[in-house]
């Protein structure tokens, strides 16, 4: 029997990924006056655009089945080499990472509500509607 529905398993997964977007954008600031430091940044999507240019290959005991093959991968964490922002080389816009830790937190906060609403509705069903 499946206690939890995917969804909750699906939310963990969007907090992983708003919690390094987080942690990038913090390392960020914290980098604004390191001289040659270049932004970095989480992107969901340059990374699912690599996942789909990938080869996928599978044991196959037919010709007419498809290749495939499942392989687990971390959110990748880019630089911007080629972007330089200030004299010193340091490339992070002080004014854009900020106007992106609170978007990003933002939206971990609905994530943060979405799971609790999960969790509610969990515990009014065990305790019978009440």
């Amino acid at each position: 029997m499946k206690l939890f529905d995917g969804a909750i398993s699906n939310l963990e997964y969007v907090l992983q990924y708003a919690s390094l977007k987080n942690k990038t954008i913090a390392h960020n600031i914290a980098n604004v006056d390191t001289p040659n430091y270049k932004a970095k940044d989480v992107s969901f999507k340059k990374l699912l655009s690599e996942e789909n240019q990938k080869q996928i290959s599978a044991y196959k005991t037919d010709d007419r089945h498809f290749d495939f093959v499942i392989k687990q991968t971390a959110p990748g964490v880019y630089s911007y080499e080629n972007f330089q922002y200030r004299h010193n080389g340091n490339g992070v816009d002080i004014d854009k990472e900020m106007s992106e830790l609170a978007k990003n937190t933002i939206y971990y906060n609905a994530l943060i509500d979405r799971i609790n609403g999960k969790f509610n509705t969990l515990n009014t069903v065990i305790k019978g509607g009440k």
